[in-house]
Order: structure tokens, then sequence, then C-alpha cells
């Protein structure tokens, strides 16, 4: 078995949640107010942990304001395990979230030298746009590049400036010791990522500090730590941030999906056809490998990358507990499985994709 490894830039091995909650001394998710068990991905156990929910939940229920921040790589296609972070931000933005989003242009130029112009054509055709056909309202959101913050000079002014601020309560040590090897770019992407995370609290922004939750998966926790930390330096007037943190969506072929390895992942572009020839040739089975075995012994749901697709594609939970019961129990094949699968996949893409063209025009408007 491989060594389990997660970091912001790498993630290998059989991953245990258990050891990350106590390693990273993140809170594990218990009774949510009833209003987060109508989303699959709280009621299902996809976000498993947090920091500093409950001051989030306080908000949603005094319906007092409050803002979800998240950031994007304009790096690959948009793929259904990017989208459980976009899930969340909707599910709040409907109760009332203001919405940040960060295009992270720099950090793609630093790490990948993908140039500027590169990473806005890929965040506005393959990103912004299919959020917009997901449902997100841009006018209750700002959508913004870490190169160019704003056409207003105040607020761009604010937003590097907290950088630059930032940089006077962090150390290389401290940066090192979170990151491991360090690099200027990297050191500088740290102090970029803590702006993005705070400055919604500024003046020129939300005009007084509230609270601010940010989704990610369990692997970005150490950008979230060191922006914590860095601000409970600088100005204690800052509420710390927020945070919850989601399971990995396993690959299709039951490692992590990889931006360079378009059959490990289900595309929002692919089309009907494609989903279904990914699906039965790459999807890992936890079945038998003779139709007789598995009809004697059953299936393994628990490890068969389509049950776990549906578990975030089947809206119904009689129904995922039946194919759960059936699978395990011999009486669903391998095959059968994957097309119930594939119909779900292809059912939640379809209305997206339809809308797509005229959320395309909306984004290009947008950032006109």
């Amino acid at each position: 078995m491989e060594k389990m490894k997660v970091t912001p830039w790498e993630t290998k091995g059989d991953i245990d949640y258990k050891k990350l909650i106590k390693e990273f001394g993140v809170v594990p998710l218990k009774e949510l107010p009833g209003i987060f068990n109508k989303d699959i991905l709280f009621r299902r156990k996809f976000v498993f942990a947090a920091r500093d929910i409950g001051q989030i939940i306080t908000r949603i229920r005094d319906k007092k304001p409050f803002c979800v921040m998240t950031g994007l790589m304009p790096t690959g296609k948009f793929h259904i395990g990017h989208a459980l972070v976009l899930r969340q931000v909707l599910f709040y933005q409907k109760l009332g979230a203001t919405v940040y989003i960060a295009v992270a242009d720099i950090e793609a130029h630093n790490a990948r030298d993908q140039s500027l112009e590169e990473s806005k054509k890929i965040a506005i055709e393959e990103y912004l746009s299919n959020y917009v056909a997901m449902g997100l309202d841009l006018k209750k959101t700002e959508v913004y590049f870490q190169s160019n913050r704003s056409k207003d000079s105040k607020k761009s002014n604010a937003y590097y400036r907290l950088q630059n601020l930032f940089s006077k309560h962090s150390t290389f040590n401290e940066v090192k010791g979170v990151y491991g090897e360090i690099t200027p770019g990297k050191l500088m992407a740290a102090l970029l990522q803590a702006s993005d995370m705070y400055h919604p609290q500024l003046k020129e922004f939300e005009g007084k500090p509230i609270p601010t939750v940010i989704p990610v998966g369990i692997d970005q926790d150490p950008h979230i730590r060191l922006a914590r930390d860095i601000a409970r330096r600088f100005n204690k007037k800052l509420i710390p941030i927020s945070s919850s943190y989601h399971l990995f969506l396993p690959g299709l072929k039951g490692d992590k999906m990889s931006a360079s390895d378009p059959n490990s992942y289900i595309a929002f572009t692919d089309t009907p056809n494609q989903v279904k020839n990914k699906i039965n040739k790459y999807a890992f089975s936890g079945g038998q490998k003779t139709t007789e075995e598995h009809k004697k012994t059953g299936g393994n749901p628990d490890v068969d990358v389509s049950f776990q697709y549906l578990k975030l594609f089947e809206e119904d939970d009689s129904r995922l507990s039946e194919i759960y019961e059936k699978y395990k129990s011999g009486k669903i094949l391998t095959g059968e499985l994957k097309k119930i699968a594939i119909e779900k996949i292809n059912s939640y893409l379809k209305p997206i994709q339809n809308k797509y063209p005229e959320s395309l025009k909306k984004v290009k408007t947008f950032f006109d």
C-alpha cells in the first residue's frame, strides 16, 4: 500500500481521513441544522470537517450577512471533481452569502509557466461559464483575477496592500514549515492567497469584517492555516476565516483525478457518448471477476467508482440505498450499475450543457 501524502500540490496513497483530521486539527462535522441536510454534499458526509463553522451557521440562522470565498486554478478541463466546491458555493449563495471567486492566474503563471492570456481564456470558457450554467448569480458575485483585482482603484489598492502588509507578519521558516520546499513564487502565492481569503472583510469590500467561509479539499488546509496565523498577528479586528473540507472524489480508475489524463475524470464538456465510454471502459469496479461469482458473493460498492459517483447524482436516498444493497448482494451486476451511473451523470450534465452557450455570452460580457 502506497504511503499517504497530502499536500496542496500532491495527494497520493490510501487516504486516512481520521488521521488527517487529527494531524490538521480540524473538527469533524456532526449534527448540522436541517437546511444543510437538504444538500447532498452535507447530508451524505462529502463535507466531513470544518474550522469555525459555528459562526457561519449562526449567520445563516440569524439571516445576517456572510461571505463565501473560493478560488479556481485556470488549467485543464472543468470536471465533476472540481464541481464539489462550486456546489457548496451555490448552496451558500442561496442562503444569502456574497460570493468571492479568485482566478489564480498569478499562481498558474508561477507554478506552470502559463500566460495570463491563456489563464483568462480557460477561466472564462471552462470554469466561469459552467459556474453560471450551474446557477451562479453573477450579480451577487465578485469574480476577479489575481493579476488584475478590480477596475476600482480603491478596491485594487486595498487588495494588494493587504498582501504586502501580511508579508511583515509571516516568516520564511513558517512558510517553509507549512509547504516544505519553498521558492519566491510560492512565498508570494501564499501571501496573495491570504489576501484573497481576508480582503472581503476590508472596508473597501464588505464595509466591515464579517464571517467568511472557504470550502476546500482537505489537501488545501495548509493554505487556510497559514492565512489564519498571518491574519491573527496582523490585525485582531479581522474575523478568523471559517473553512469546510470535503472528501476527494476518486478518479475513474480509482486513484486521483489528473488534469493530464482525460480518462481519469468526467468533464462538463463530455458528450453523453463520451461519458458512457469513459464509465464503461475506465470506471474501477467493485464487482467480482465473473458473473457467477458476483451473484454469489456480491460486489463492493464502497470502492466501486460508479457507485461513488452515484452518491453525488442520485438525489433519492432510498433509491441510492436500494442500489447499494442490491449491488452488495449481487442482485445488480457491474454493467448494470455502470448503466445507472451513466444515465444519472448525463441527466445532470444535460441542462448545464444546454445553458452553456448563453452562460458563455454572459461571462464574456461581464469581463468586457
